[in-house]
């Protein structure tokens, strides 16, 4: 849903792109640098209780999901291995996010159930991950579902965000819908796999071999010595 705005982030992130475009700055280095610092900050203000400042800094660091494919287009260094990078740093986000919170729940939150709320939305969001890329793998394609990664993001840090700032409620709702919104997701991506195999015709039997039969080798030839050993 959200990924209709990616246009507009992309315009705006552009004259950055332009300007790191003129350094020995990589895309690589752009995305492991935002994962890093997602990570460290939600790490630090989740489980410390600073809800709103953790969400905040990460906010930062988001943008870095964007800037690393702008500054990619503008030096023309876009591969395969950006690619599998940037998915795989995402997972690291996922994680340090979701734990940070459950961690929290624990410590500060004194809800051991909204703790493993958060662990579920951490796995479901995974195997929603899964689903596109190992659909990816037979051939066909899984981009639908009501909660792909930018809204999960989206959602998870507005209510934590609203949390810190002392609104009551949002944030256990918030994960519960998260949670529930995860699990449609998942069973659409998996509907959409099995429709788009479904429909895939099935495969060619291999072709008769047409090429004459090998002639006979004499015995005591050359050839049948070589054959025999």
């Amino acid at each position: 849903m959200l990924n209709g705005a990616r246009p507009f982030f992309t315009r705006l992130l552009t004259p950055v792109g332009e300007a790191l475009a003129r350094t020995p700055i990589t895309p690589n280095m752009v995305t492991v640098t935002g994962t890093v610092g997602l990570s460290a900050s939600v790490l630090w203000g989740y489980p410390t209780g600073h809800l709103f400042w953790g969400t905040l800094i990460a906010t930062f660091f988001v943008f870095t999901d964007m800037l690393d494919g702008v500054l990619a287009r503008i030096k023309g260094t876009s591969g395969k291995f950006g690619a599998f990078l940037d998915s795989t740093m995402d997972r690291v986000a996922d994680a340090s996010v979701f734990s940070g919170l459950a961690i929290w729940f624990v410590l500060g939150g004194h809800s051991r159930l909204m703790a493993a709320v958060s662990l579920f939305c951490l796995v479901a969001g995974a195997l929603v991950s899964y689903v596109k890329a190992r659909a990816e793998g037979l051939g066909t394609t899984a981009n639908v579902g009501i909660a792909e990664r930018p809204e999960r993001m989206v959602l998870t840090f507005v209510v934590t965000g609203l949390w810190g700032l002392g609104v009551p409620y949002i944030l256990p709702a918030g994960l519960w819908v998260l949670a529930v919104a995860s699990v449609i997701t998942l069973g659409q991506r998996i509907h959409a796999v099995h429709k788009g195999l479904a429909v895939k015709p099935a495969a060619e039997p291999p072709a008769e071999q047409t090429e004459p039969p090998a002639e006979q080798t004499e015995p005591g030839s050359a050839a049948a010595a070589h054959t025999i050993e």
